[in-house]
């Protein structure tokens, strides 16, 4: 597994390393935009990609943007990714198919 995806990070530390409050990155988990683990005890528990990912929001929130934009954003972005990559398989599989023929189908 890689060392980023690895949830591990207190909101404490997180909170030192980006500047923000914990108010401000529960509020990010309440509009859905960053899914924190939880340990037994409740605690939250972050990733690098994690904090990453606040510093974008924030970046973002900074620009003037609200968080349902940001949302709908990632959204988009996923839902382009997506279709890219069935783009991809069909290219793939049909191109496949397509040299096996030749040049005169």
């Amino acid at each position: 597994m890689n060392y980023k995806k690895k949830k591990l990070i207190t909101i404490g530390v997180v909170c030192e390393m980006t500047g923000l409050s914990e108010r401000q990155i529960r509020y990010y988990e309440e509009r859905e935009l960053i899914f924190p683990d939880r340990s037994k005890g409740g605690t939250r528990k972050y990733s690098f990609f994690d904090i990453e990912r606040l510093m974008d929001i924030a970046e973002k929130m900074e620009d003037g943007m609200q968080t349902f934009e940001i949302k709908r954003l990632d959204k988009k972005k996923n839902t382009s990714l997506r279709d890219q990559m069935i783009k991809g398989q069909i290219n793939a599989r049909f191109g496949q198919q397509n040299e096996a023929k030749g040049p005169n189908r």
